[in-house]
């Protein structure tokens, strides 16, 4: 295929390139030989039931989604326990109309066994209602380990009402394991995948049709720089994503004592009675405490080396370190969040001065406390 040629994928009707795998409409040169030629994104959902994920900015996507108002839908938003308010699509309302939304809340195999799930869908619903999200139902589920997905089949059958589906989420959430549940449980993978296109936006949502003349619309995945996911190399992305079950930290601190979450962020209490705080994060990120008047010495002396990850090199990709102060008041059982990286408890109720330093863009967010 030459500069000049243009070939689109039978599958979705995409405009094929050999450049860039991430983007859509990449198909590897030797699959050109083949019957049908399709593009790697349809390939892999008819032949591993796996939806690749391209991404788009939250102003592209909302564009996307701005028909979906005009017609009558049904929409999932997945969103992720571990990182729930960076993973909320925030705007979505006003784009859905009056359409009915199931939020699934995925990786919930990640909170401590001991969670009383009752208390979380509550916490979610108030949390979504906060953000001006009406939701019909919300529904916990863990696609790593296919817990609560027949739930979520359930809650489809009962809201979908003969209506097309469409699934949402940013990157990251678990979309594409959801979308390949539903494939199988509603869709022949045999019939051809058909794509429309919506003005104001180059990229396509993938169709998949449903034995009723309605399909399981795919749309790409939202990639949200507030998200210290999208900031760091792949090899700390499975650093900072953690695989298994939180074990939850729990550090007695003085005021004016740090804590270093590799070269990631960096937690201050800066004034406040004696107190514990509970770190839920990834084992896999190293926590260093020091005190708060050898912090700077000790962030320049040793970033990247022993404050790692990331390593002195991938350091170089990572905005700078900006401080946020926060104040917690007596009487308050709060979280503080760390967008990608985890969530801090303050477990007094004493009140506390804080300031929390992270690479600047990253979200950080006061809540009420999830455990």
């Amino acid at each position: 295929m030459t500069q000049e040629e243009v070939i689109h994928c039978g599958g979705c009707g995409v405009k094929l390139q050999l450049e860039d795998p991430h983007a859509l409409g990449y198909i590897p040169a030797q699959a050109l030989e083949k019957e049908p030629v399709i593009c790697q994104r349809c390939f892999r959902i008819k032949n591993y039931n796996e939806a690749s994920s391209i991404t788009l900015n939250q102003d592209d996507f909302l564009k996307l989604l701005g028909h979906v108002g005009h017609k009558e839908a049904l929409v999932i938003n997945i969103v992720d326990i571990f990182d729930f308010e960076g993973s909320l699509i925030s705007g979505l309302a006003r784009f859905v109309g009056g359409n009915p939304i199931i939020l699934v809340v995925n990786k919930i195999d990640l909170l401590p066994k001991v969670t009383n799930w009752n208390r979380i869908v509550n916490w979610v619903r108030k949390q979504a209602k906060e953000q001006g999200l009406k939701v019909v139902e919300v529904v916990l589920c863990s696609a790593k380990k296919n817990m609560g997905f027949d739930r979520v089949l359930q809650a489809v059958d009962e809201h979908r009402n003969g209506k097309d589906v469409y699934v949402v989420g940013a990157t990251n959430v678990g979309k594409s394991t959801l979308i390949n549940r539903l494939i199988s449980d509603y869709s022949d993978l045999d019939s051809e995948l058909t794509t429309s296109q919506y003005p104001g936006t180059t990229l396509d949502m993938v169709e998949i049709p449903l034995d009723d003349g309605h399909f399981i619309i795919d749309t790409p995945g939202i990639v949200y720089k507030h998200r210290l996911t999208e900031l760091v190399s792949k090899k700390d992305l499975g650093k900072l994503m953690p695989g298994k079950p939180l074990k939850p930290m729990v550090y007695q601190l003085n005021e004016g004592q740090t804590l270093f979450f590799g070269s990631l962020a960096r937690f201050d209490f800066v004034r406040g009675e004696r107190q514990s705080f509970t770190i839920y994060s990834s084992g896999a990120i190293p926590i260093h405490r020091t005190k708060l008047e050898k912090a700077d010495e000790l962030y320049a002396n040793h970033k990247g080396t022993l404050l790692t990850p990331p390593v002195v090199k991938d350091l170089e990709e990572l905005p700078p370190l900006v401080k946020q102060t926060i104040h917690i008041s007596k009487g308050k059982k709060l979280d503080v969040l760390i967008s990608g990286l985890g969530w801090i408890k303050i477990n007094s109720e004493a009140g506390a001065e804080l300031a929390v330093h992270v690479p600047k863009g990253v979200k950080i967010v006061q809540r009420d406390s999830l455990i």
